[in-house]
């Protein structure tokens, strides 16, 4: 049977939003830990370059993140790898318990920052092939495709700039985006646009995926006249990377939180949710930018807001 540990404040996650909650709540001396179920960072570590964080050009997801974790440890900071299976609250106190295999969690205010994972395209044999030739993270398995065809789904921001990553390995890279045009930001739209490495199929969604092994073929299909064209490979020649968004980390929340039509949470501007005493930080709740810095912003409202429900309010 599990600890009950008492704390001020749990935050769930280990990303740029929970990592920025813990250096603010240990500014406000709240007894609190982090709990990461998965990596330290988040999948930010997972980004080769990161170019827009104010005053540290030039960098990755992992150093930035690895930066970000020393500076909470070195503030007193714990963080600790568990999975949380379980949050309730006690609506007679209105204290929750957080529960993990390791040990459960009693504490006044929560921080939910547990991000958000990607989603799928639907198309069929995407499960079949997942980890087969269907990936969602360039930077995890571009160097596979050196020298080999990859096709990238999505027209935002993440698959215009890992399409630009994927010219590292690929000797043609080829975009299929759903409508006709690229949603990505104009700099990083007009970069792919130029690179000769790349082309931008629109009007377009792959229907379907076969092969045997590994993949053989793929279905396009045009999305404006439901015309479907079938294209032959080389078995294992091409990959297909998916980027068509996020899958926030709600789940667990239930009742506990408002959702919108995808799954994100809704909170206002002090990153309260609809509970009193919950908040939430990060890529899991609605906004409308998701970056590092907007997660690290997040984060240090959530932890400031947390403060001030317990009365400790931050001066500064």
């Amino acid at each position: 049977m599990s600890n009950t540990v008492e704390k001020d404040l749990v935050i769930i996650g280990a990303g740029p939003a929970g990592l920025s909650a813990a250096i603010y709540a240990q500014r406000a001396l709240l007894d609190n830990v982090v709990l990461e179920q998965q990596s330290i960072g988040g999948q930010v570590i997972l980004t080769s370059e990161v170019d827009n964080y104010p005053g540290v050009p030039h960098t990755d997801g992992f150093t930035l993140t690895d930066a970000m974790q020393r500076q909470a440890e070195d503030l007193g900071a714990t963080i600790q790898l568990e999975n949380v299976e379980k949050i309730e609250r006690d609506e007679a106190t209105g204290t929750f318990l957080v529960r993990t295999p390791e040990a459960s969690y009693q504490t006044k205010t929560v921080i939910v920052s547990g991000g958000a994972t990607a989603r799928h395209a639907g198309f069929e044999g995407e499960e079949r092939f997942g980890g087969h030739g269907v990936s969602y993270c360039a930077t995890c398995d571009g160097m596979f495709y050196r020298g080999k065809r990859v096709f990238v789904i999505g027209g935002g921001n993440s698959a215009a700039e890992e399409a630009l990553f994927l010219t590292k390995f690929a000797d043609r890279v080829t975009m299929v985006v759903r409508k006709d045009h690229l949603r990505a930001q104009a700099a990083v739209a007009k970069q792919v646009e130029d690179n000769e490495k790349v082309d931008i199929r629109f009007n377009t969604k792959i229907a379907s995926v076969d092969g045997g092994e590994l993949m053989s073929s793929v279905t396009f299909e045009d999305t404006l006249t439901g015309r479907a064209t079938t294209e032959n490979f080389d078995e294992g020649s091409f990959g297909i990377f998916v980027f068509v968004g996020r899958v926030p980390a709600s789940e667990l929340l239930g009742d506990l939180v408002e959702l919108d039509e995808r799954g994100f949470i809704i909170t206002n501007d002090r990153m309260e949710t609809k509970t009193p005493g919950l908040f939430a930080a990060g890529d899991i709740r609605q906004k409308p930018l998701r970056q590092i810095i907007t997660a690290a912003s997040d984060g240090a409202i959530a932890a400031t807001s947390a403060s001030a429900y317990l009365g400790q309010p931050i001066e500064g």
